[in-house]
């Protein structure tokens, strides 16, 4: 009998039973999620030129620059893609959990935000369309850049988060 409340405490540490690895599986992002993203971006690139017009008096103007972070992101998130398919996909590496974590919510983010920046860029080009402005074609231009990148940014996303699929052994491995 021990007057310890909490029970006898092992003479050794590493004697202590140790918690089960957690279990369990993650579904690859539903097409219906990326859409749904893709929609609401053109649906708020669409309204953009005209509140911000009735707001200030004037639509922003877009600059190289906008479709060239979004290019810079799809290549990022390309080159992660093509690393990670080479190691565990072919290569059969196994990655450490927190690489694998970190490239599938890269993944994830990825596919979601290029998804929502696309949308958001062919909503606001749309919004230009037969509109007299002098910058008008501009915009459309400028804004079709980024829609291809954004698009890019979602497919090498997808691929990314796919990428990080583990073949199931045989029981027991």
């Amino acid at each position: 009998m021990t007057r310890d409340p909490l029970g006898p405490e092992p003479d050794d540490p590493d004697d202590a039973p140790e918690p089960p690895e957690p279990e369990g599986t993650l579904r690859p992002l539903a097409f219906a999620v990326v859409v749904g993203w893709a929609v609401a971006g053109l649906v708020l690139g669409w309204l953009w030129h005209p509140v911000s017009e009735r707001l200030a008096d004037t639509a922003p103007v877009i600059s190289w620059a906008q479709p060239a972070a979004l290019w810079l992101v799809a290549v990022v998130i390309g080159s992660t893609w093509w690393q990670t398919h080479r190691a565990v996909q072919v290569r059969r590496e196994r990655l450490e959990p927190h690489r694998a974590v970190n490239r599938l919510v890269l993944g994830r983010a990825g596919a979601l935000v290029g998804a929502l920046a696309a949308g958001g860029y062919a909503g606001y080009a749309l919004s230009w369309v037969g509109d007299p402005a002098e910058l008008a074609a501009q915009r459309i231009l400028r804004c079709a850049v980024a829609v291809v990148a954004g698009v890019l940014t979602v497919v090498g996303a997808l691929l990314l988060e796919r990428a990080c699929r583990v073949r199931q052994g045989p029981k027991g491995q």
